[in-house]
């Protein structure tokens, strides 16, 4: 390798996140730079022709934060981007003390801001799960922003809150609580839908105390008012072993919707409402296997589609029924009855990759995911711009 190229990699490496579009532009589009960080590889790849894999790692764990978890990104009406995340600073585990930090791009990705804080810690424990989602009709103009989040005072009492921005995140306006039995409900993050007719639908786990019962059933809570006011389904969903888990909600062609959701049998389970999220029918194994973790499924504006975001893996009997590692991407044309185009996005010994968000902008999906490095349980986030093509291609 010439010694200048070997030059260009060192001044990519040391510039981090930050280096520039015209620097990657000199490689010629198609190198690959590597730059390794907690046991991780990550891989810093742009087309000149902008149809690359961006893929970048914004938020790496310290000392002082060992985990970012639970993203979310939206796209303003400028184009630019903004990402949400959990940071937590008293430990890496779920009930450690956190905040949630924002970023901006105004490159699609390339580069990004200094982090600032979208929400500081206003419960008992923590603030996190985080979901950017415009609450109402973007086609028409309105690009009212929803900040959605989880507040966590013990293990028996975890609440939902939203605040709306007018000016793209800048500011936000007061607290409204979604949630509204007491008791320990859970919402991942990027998990809010808007349906067609306009109405909120925020799908929930939920169990009196997570240390001493720990078996979840799934509802949702829904406003027809925008997000000022919020009710819950009439009733909820249970499943085998540990419950319903950490739902989230499609709405199919016909008007139907799917709550598809975490279990310990294998699967992917799902069960339909067909008065949009006011009863659930009986749920059934939606034929995906997957470990014990969570999936994320949304429609592909440009095309109609489906793209399901999940593990595909399941070992009986393993640790969560199977490490979340393949991280994997299928495409269905016939809303969820069969899946194709089968592509890893990540895959590896020594990591596992779980939790993602999932939104669109022109022709690109823009993920984001935790990467988890299973030897120090460090969590660190992933940021990734991916052309929509990718998803259709063996």
């Amino acid at each position: 390798m010439p010694l200048s190229f070997l030059l260009l990699i060192f001044t990519l490496q040391s510039l981090g996140p930050t280096f520039s579009p015209t620097i990657i532009d000199s490689l010629g589009g198609s190198q690959q730079i590597d730059r390794p960080f907690n046991g991780v590889k990550t891989v810093c790849l742009q087309q000149p022709d902008g149809s690359g894999d961006i893929i970048r790692d914004i938020f790496v764990v310290t000392p002082e934060h060992p985990r970012y978890t639970e993203g979310s990104v939206a796209v303003l009406p400028n184009q630019s981007l903004l990402y949400s995340i959990s940071e937590f600073s008293s430990g890496p585990g779920d009930h450690a003390t956190a905040q949630i930090m924002a970023v901006r791009s105004y490159d699609g990705g390339l580069t990004w801001s200094e982090p600032l804080v979208l929400q500081k810690n206003i419960g008992q424990l923590n603030v996190m799960s985080s979901t950017l989602r415009y609450i109402g009709d973007t086609s028409s103009g309105d690009y009212r922003l929803g900040h959605f989040f989880m507040m966590k005072n013990s293990l028996s009492d975890l609440r939902g809150y939203l605040r709306v921005s007018q000016d793209g995140g800048t500011t936000f306006g007061d607290t409204i609580r979604f949630t509204i039995s007491p008791g320990y409900s859970v919402m991942n993050n990027d998990r809010i839908t808007r349906l067609r007719s306009g109405r909120l639908i925020a799908p929930l786990a939920y169990t009196r105390d997570v240390q001493t019962e720990n078996h979840f059933i799934s509802f949702c809570s829904y406003s027809d008012d925008q997000g000022k006011s919020w009710q819950e389904s009439k009733n909820h969903v249970d499943y085998s072993n540990r419950g319903a888990m950490e739902p989230e909600v499609i709405e199919f062609k016909d008007g139907t919707l799917g709550m598809i959701f975490r279990t310990q049998s294998g699967h992917i389970a799902i069960s339909y409402s067909m008065d949009q999220g006011l009863s659930w029918g009986e749920p059934t194994s939606w034929g995906v296997r997957a470990p014990e973790s969570p999936a994320t499924c949304r429609r592909i504006p440009s095309t109609g589609d489906l793209l399901l975001i999940w593990n595909d893996n399941y070992e009986p009997g393993a640790d969560h029924q199977g490490k979340r590692i393949p991280l994997t991407a299928a495409i269905s044309t016939d809303d969820g009855k069969t899946w194709k185009y089968k592509r890893n996005l990540e895959e590896g010994d020594h990591i596992t990759a779980a939790y993602s968000s999932l939104t669109f902008t022109q022709d690109r999906a823009l993920l984001t995911y935790t990467l988890r490095n299973s030897e120090t349980n460090l969590r660190s986030h992933r940021f990734r711009s991916l052309p929509i093509s990718w998803f259709y291609s063996e």
